[in-house]
């Protein structure tokens, strides 16, 4: 997927993934329960900071504290923008 936006500096843009519908034992979870998901994959980088270039890249699966990064819309999708600080792992 690409998107008409480029980040500046060390931010990225992440496409969140989809929220468990169901628990492990087969329960359904209704909309009002769902927790925000911590998981997404970066669909566009800035270039990073002069003397720190990112080190996540466009395609990545990352995980991401529970309220990080601002929800933004672009092209009628949901996305949300952080910094790469707010990225704690690449899965």
């Amino acid at each position: 997927m690409s998107l008409k936006i480029t980040p500046l500096a060390d931010r990225v843009v992440v496409e969140a993934a989809p929220a468990e519908e169901k628990t492990a034992s087969g329960i359904i979870i209704p909309d009002t329960a769902k927790e925000k998901p911590q998981r997404g994959t970066v669909v566009a980088a800035g270039p990073g900071k002069k003397d720190e270039p990112l080190t996540v890249k466009v395609g990545d699966s990352i995980l991401y504290g529970k309220y990080s990064g601002t929800e933004i819309q672009i092209e009628g999708k949901d996305f949300l923008i952080m910094r790469e600080s707010d990225i704690y792992a690449i899965v």
